[in-house]
């Protein structure tokens, strides 16, 4: 399965504060099918949308990827 990021939170939120959900539910609102998942490695907390990113050109692609 693949995913695109579409934004990063730090864990350490403060007690009570969830941005990368809300961030997620307003994209929801939007129409999209945003989710968030835990990075362990980054310790962050991940907005992805299923599938690749085909909606933009390949040079827009890379960009965004730091290519």
């Amino acid at each position: 399965m693949s995913a695109r990021v579409l934004e990063r939170f730090p864990a350490g939120a403060p007690r009570g504060s969830w941005p990368a959900e809300e961030y997620a539910a307003r994209c929801r609102a939007e129409g999209g099918r945003a989710t968030v998942v835990m990075d362990l490695g980054s310790d962050a907390f991940l907005v992805v949308v299923p599938g690749p990113d085909d909606d933009r050109p390949p040079a827009a692609a890379r960009a965004s990827a730091g290519e």
